[in-house]
């Protein structure tokens, strides 16, 4: 096991489209997260930024640009990109730094301004880019990826449609009670179902939005922690950043076809699986010690899949969780009680952070009206475009 490291600090600029820049959605986070931990900027050792690649120059040195906002202090400053996993690996750099010695406090930020419509590749001639490929060649925007692995799921698990409608009734409740959400409305199944369809078989109201959005975290050595007067704080326990083994028999974007197993045999678990056991092992704990679970809910469908990737259930058995319950306010094992994507729809680099803030006021038991009762163990699932992993798990 690795050494914890403590969150002091969580903030969070609302999700929504708000017409302004990256940058001041994140200074805005990155001053919530610094007043949350009582810590003053200038005590900041290093900064880790999220990218963005969007919203020109400054979104490729993400770390500089957040310091420089924020008013230069020479702190340390590095900046990560992994697509929507940039978050939690902007939080392993801050871990790693920590653990090092190299700074006893690390403000992470990520923040984006997202575009309307789907996400598209940048512009340019690039026939080795998977993500160029997948769009140039077969069109294939991201809903459409989430169809095909609805089908799949209705295929090989005789999940319905009726399962996936519940997932987003699920999530809209949760994010009506979440004052950052961008969807702050209930709806009803017979909403879902009566939704334009995007990608058969998923709706509109099954698919996550793109949004503006920022979050931050201020995260110390357990050394600082004691001395700065936090005895019990939340500390990350974990975080796995893996990447898939070789044969991928399951089609994963931007990919647009699977590795041959024809001399191989295919590995014991899929990429996702592997991510979460990852994360379990460096903790210590398994799936039976979790209080709740923040997962990266692109679609309905995709919720589901997360439910056995995690080992909250068994193969083929996500939807009965759901039905029972199990996953809803004051069921066995809640998912997604900040409403998840459904309720903020997606702004790329802050996703990641904005999962770990809602572990922390969890476990802090300061979530208000979505308060999960006695949570004391969370993780995050996630997952970035090209293969890359992410997980985080949170204890107190």
């Amino acid at each position: 096991m690795t050494g914890e490291v403590a969150v002091l600090g969580a903030g969070m600029h609302p999700w929504g489209k708000w017409g302004r820049g990256f940058v001041e959605y994140g200074v805005a986070a990155a001053r919530a997260a610094l007043a949350d931990a009582g810590v003053d900027w200038r005590d900041v050792g290093s900064i880790v930024g999220a990218d963005t690649v969007r919203g020109g120059y400054p979104g490729y040195v993400a770390g500089a640009t957040f310091a420089k906002a924020l008013g230069w202090q020479g702190a340390r400053v590095a900046s990560v990109y992994a697509a929507c996993a940039s978050g939690a690996q902007a939080v392993n750099t801050a871990r790693a730094q920590i653990l090092s010695g190299l700074a006893d406090v690390v403000l992470v930020v990520g923040a984006d301004a997202a575009p309307k419509g789907f996400f598209r590749p940048a512009g340019g001639n690039r026939p080795d880019d998977p993500d160029w490929l997948r769009f140039r060649v077969l069109g294939a925007t991201n809903p459409t990826y989430f169809g095909l692995y609805a089908r799949r799921r209705m295929a090989v698990h005789g999940d319905t449609l009726e399962d996936f409608a519940q997932v987003k009734v699920k999530n809209a409740a949760l994010g009506a009670l979440n004052p950052n959400a961008r969807y702050r409305k209930r709806v009803t199944a017979e909403e879902v179902a009566a939704s334009a369809v995007v990608a058969d078989p998923l709706r509109l109201l099954d698919i996550c939005a793109t949004s503006d959005g920022a979050a931050a975290l201020v995260l110390s050595s357990m050394e600082f922690a004691r001395r700065h007067g936090a005895a019990d704080p939340v500390r990350i326990r974990a975080v796995s950043t893996v990447t898939p083994r070789f044969p991928n028999t399951v089609l994963d974007l931007p990919d647009i076809a699977t590795d041959s197993a024809v001399a191989v045999e295919p590995p014991p678990e899929t990429f996702r699986a592997s991510i979460a056991r990852v994360a379990y092992e460096e903790a210590g704990i398994g799936p039976e010690d979790l209080s709740l679970a923040e997962v990266y809910d692109l679609s309905t469908a995709l919720e589901l899949q997360w439910y056995e990737d995690l080992g909250l259930c068994g193969e083929g058995e996500a939807a009965k969780l759901l039905r029972e319950g199990a996953t809803a306010p004051g069921g066995r094992i809640p998912v997604n009680p900040s409403g998840g994507l459904a309720s903020f729809g997606e702004a790329v680099p802050a996703q990641a952070i904005a999962q770990v803030c809602e572990l922390t006021w969890q476990l802090r038991g300061s979530a208000g009206e979505r308060q999960v009762a006695g949570a004391r163990v969370g993780i995050t699932a996630n997952q970035g475009l090209f293969g890359h992993g992410s997980s985080v798990i949170a204890v107190r």
